[in-house]
């Protein structure tokens, strides 16, 4: 894998993604305002050795939940990462790999010691593997219309 600057054309790739239920809460209707957050910084693609884009990270305020504000729960001094890998793509077992390399890219960028997400309650896929990777939940937030567990790595992050 590899990862490159986002750029127009990946963006508008990510924005036609389509989930299917339950992740479908994924799926993007605000095209000009996430058109304009995936073109800046500090969002990532992340392409197969050929090429192909598979899917994508950010970093910072822009992978926390601004709910998750009111509660506290980005506090702590972590560096946040959230992450989407392509619908064809999920579900097939590739995702530890997905996240093993995102967790090594930030570690070269970032020299950090604690990393923290923030994922969706009933995306019990995503947290079984974040579990097995060693995230440990920290947190839970509930909306008006969705629970969230914040996750975190603290000490000597290995991936």
């Amino acid at each position: 894998m590899q990862t490159a600057k986002m750029t127009k054309r990946w963006a508008e790739e990510i924005l036609s993604w389509k989930y299917e239920h339950p992740y479908d809460f994924y799926n993007d209707s605000n095209m000009e305002e996430s058109m304009q957050e995936l073109l800046e910084e500090p969002y990532f693609a992340v392409l197969e050795d050929s090429g192909e884009l598979i899917g994508f990270y950010c970093t910072g305020t822009s992978a926390q939940v601004p709910l998750g504000y009111l509660y506290g729960v980005y506090q702590e001094d972590c560096l946040d990462i959230g992450l989407g890998m392509k619908p064809e793509l999920t579900g097939k077992g590739l995702g530890a790999s997905f996240i093993r390399y995102i967790l090594e890219q930030a570690k070269i960028l970032y020299k950090i010691s604690c990393i923290r997400l923030t994922v969706a309650a009933f995306n019990e896929r995503a947290i079984k593997l974040y579990e097995q990777l060693g995230f440990r939940k920290t947190f839970m937030f509930t909306g008006e219309e969705m629970t969230f567990y914040v996750m975190g790595i603290k000490g000597n992050v290995v991936v």
